[in-house]
């Protein structure tokens, strides 16, 4: 008759493992856990250390929230610089941005503040031609906001078109220190004038200046910016015995001085009815440029030249509208932030947010974008790293298992030597029966088990025939 038992597998001998030799403990303490933290913290640990040290690193390359105070030397107080400073002001405290307006004698006071880090001074405006003699490698160009053309009226009966015309003449050049007299004072020396000889200069500009050639004590008056306003012009040019200056070799001096540009006043511009001026007036005009130390947070920089487009980019008897601010290369370098900002305008953050917010967003892209870059690929990394730390723990022991088993079987051994095989597979299996393993490695965990069980039992066998 058929035995249906001979149909079952035949048992495995190592589910059988022999009773345990005396002081061997056998105690089965393994854990089995869902997930093993401590492994995945190990794993995920290096993910995290880069991504720290990228943030690190993008703390210390990006520039720090922009300041909410900014320090602007504007010029005299009442002056078109100080005025223009002022709406200037009112747009940055929309943005939430409080400028201090600090008073001074002009362009060439503007320039000294701004290169002694001392005064503590970040922005102002300083007229083209003013640098010589002073340091400004720390500085840059926000770039030019407006033309400061330079006027020359003569007591003359007709119109004068050379400087070298004035030789031997009574001249009020402004007074000391001023961007007017440092740029007069340069033009007439390259014409051959300079005091003596005949040849008189004044410190005398704007009203003074003009009531001393009405009255007849100078010949000559040279005005530009708060001198050169509107009402004086007029004044001026509807004086019998008065006549502007037409430079005819405008364009000469802008080769000449890069800082100058040749600009023209159209005939009739400043009084269509009387026809003034009578013909198109050739003047030279360095351009009022807005100065910055390198330093300034790029978000201030875009505020500052957005000011201007809404401040200075208007229409003017010397202006087309649009046509500042503009990044013209004079004297100082133009910031790299300018450059971005002209050439691409504000980014799409600060054209959609307000300035405060746009500011943290863009800094916080700056750090975190890397960061997003890092863990896409690591987060694929991280199942791998888990996975070969807790095989790591199994295949270390087989491999103390292999090397037991070869040195078993490769010589003959001794009893001693048996006996201590032995003792290191009962050591052996208590450190196997005490790991902690995720509930996803089980299978390995009982197979490594079943080899020791099995290990052991050749040892035994082979024990058994000697």
């Amino acid at each position: 008759m058929h035995d249906p038992t001979q149909d079952k597998p035949a048992q495995v001998t190592t589910e059988q493992p022999d009773p345990p030799r005396k002081g061997a403990h056998h105690r089965f303490r393994a854990r089995f856990v869902s997930i093993s933290w401590h492994d995945l913290a190990f794993s995920i640990g290096p993910i995290i250390l880069l991504c720290a040290l990228v943030v690190g690193l993008g703390i210390w390359v990006v520039r720090p929230a922009p300041p909410d105070v900014i320090i602007f030397s504007a010029g005299p107080r009442g002056s078109q610089f100080w005025n223009t400073a002022e709406k200037y002001r009112e747009i940055l405290a929309r943005n939430g941005v409080k400028m201090e307006l600090v008073e001074s004698d002009g362009s060439l006071d503007n320039l000294r503040k701004l290169s002694n880090p001392a005064m503590h001074v970040d922005v102002g405006f300083v007229q083209g031609g003013v640098s010589q003699g002073i340091d400004i490698d720390h500085l840059v160009s926000l770039g030019s906001v407006a033309y400061v053309p330079l006027v020359v009226f003569c007591k003359s009966a007709k119109m004068l078109d050379q400087l070298s015309d004035l030789k031997g003449k009574r001249i009020a050049v402004g007074p000391v220190g001023s961007g007017t007299r440092l740029l007069a004072v340069t033009l007439l020396k390259a014409n051959g004038v300079e005091a003596g000889d005949g040849t008189q200069m004044f410190d005398l500009g704007g009203e003074d200046a003009a009531q001393a050639l009405t009255d007849g004590q100078v010949d000559a008056i040279f005005l530009m910016g708060d001198s050169a306003t509107p009402p004086t012009m007029f004044r001026l040019a509807r004086t019998a015995g008065v006549n502007a200056l037409d430079f005819k070799q405008a364009q000469a001096y802008s080769r000449r001085y890069p800082y100058l540009n040749a600009i023209v006043l159209p005939m009739g511009v400043l009084d269509f009815a009387n026809n003034i001026p009578s013909v198109d007036l050739h003047l030279v005009a360095p351009t009022a440029e807005l100065i910055a130390r390198d330093d300034l947070h790029p978000a201030l920089s875009d505020l500052l030249i957005d000011a201007a487009r809404q401040v200075n980019g208007g229409a003017t008897v010397l202006q087309q509208a649009g046509q500042f601010p503009a990044p013209l290369p004079h004297e100082f370098r133009i910031s790299d932030d300018a450059e971005r900002y002209y050439t691409s305008g504000k980014s799409f953050l600060y054209r959609t947010l307000p300035f405060w917010l746009a500011s943290l967003a863009d800094r916080l892209l700056v750090i975190l974008l890397p960061v997003i870059v890092l863990l896409i690929p690591g987060m694929r990394v991280v199942p791998a790293l888990y996975r070969w730390r807790i095989k790591s723990r199994i295949y270390r022991w087989y491999g103390a298992l292999i090397t037991l088993e070869r040195g078993m079987f490769e010589e003959p051994t001794s009893e001693t030597e048996r006996a201590e095989m032995l003792k290191r597979l009962d050591e052996i299996e208590e450190s196997v029966n005490h790991m902690k393993m995720p509930l996803a490695f089980v299978d390995q965990f009982y197979v490594l088990r079943e080899h020791i069980g099995f290990v052991k039992a050749r040892l035994s066998v082979r024990e058994g025939r000697e």
